[in-house]
């Protein structure tokens, strides 16, 4: 990522790609609200908010760990933000079909795990001696947190703008059933995702695995041998 000033630039690629999901967004919203559907245009301007949160990062001027957040997770939201809403909310709302939500949740699960695993690793800045265990299961516990809050987020909208997001207009025991799938499906995707970025860590997976896993050993015996010097020390609380 180029910096200019200390401001991070976004690759030519990744701007379009952010601007083409915002522009169907905003068309599809329009469209909608043309055609009687006045939830989808709202729907369409929170979805639209949420392709800017990166942006939102920058504004804090380097003076949080979160400003360092990649722009490749939030090219990765945009997109899935646009497919969610343009395809799956006119899916669900025009036709039968409804099969949709289970791609859609499982992976959202999986990028909820994704982000919350790097941003665990952000939060740490250079104290390396977090284990990969605690890092899975603060992305574990935050993607779950975040699924909960979508519930939520769709609780509000249905009650307050009519949205059927809930499957509001079917009986209550429906509607409690697509929610607890929803989490099901959502907590399935951010496990398989927290394995994943873990076995990324350890560099068991992924490019270059072979230099990360040397390096991911050689950082945990150094760390064996710092902790064994303030057991030495009697300075364990330092720990």
């Amino acid at each position: 990522m180029k910096k200019l000033n200390s401001i991070p630039v976004l690759p030519k690629g990744h701007q379009i790609t952010w601007w083409v999901c915002r522009i169907l967004l905003f068309v599809w919203g329009v469209w909608g609200m043309l055609h009687g559907y006045t939830s989808e245009f709202i729907q369409a301007c929170f979805a639209i908010i949420f392709t800017h949160l990166w942006d939102m990062f920058q504004l804090f001027g380097g003076k949080s760990f979160i400003t360092r957040t990649p722009y490749s997770l939030q090219t990765t939201l945009n997109v899935f933000i646009c497919f969610a809403c343009v395809v799956g909310t006119t899916l669900n709302s025009r036709t039968d079909f409804t099969g949709i939500d289970i791609p859609e949740h499982i992976f959202a699960g999986y990028l909820a795990a994704s982000g919350s695993f790097f941003l665990a690793d952000l939060m740490q800045g250079k104290q390396k001696s977090v284990k990969i265990s605690l890092q899975s299961m603060f992305s574990l516990g935050f993607a779950v947190a975040l699924l909960v809050g979508w519930e939520f987020y769709e609780f509000t909208m249905d009650r307050l703008y009519g949205f059927v997001m809930q499957h509001g207009q079917k009986p209550f025991s429906e509607g409690l059933t697509d929610t607890v799938l929803d989490l099901i499906l959502g907590s399935g995707g951010a496990l398989f995702g927290m394995f994943i970025e873990a076995f990324k860590k350890a560099g068991l997976i992924g490019k270059n695995r072979k230099e990360i896993r040397a390096a991911f050993l050689a950082e945990r015996e150094e760390y064996k041998k710092y902790k064994a010097k303030l057991y030495a020390e009697g300075r364990q609380n330092e720990l």
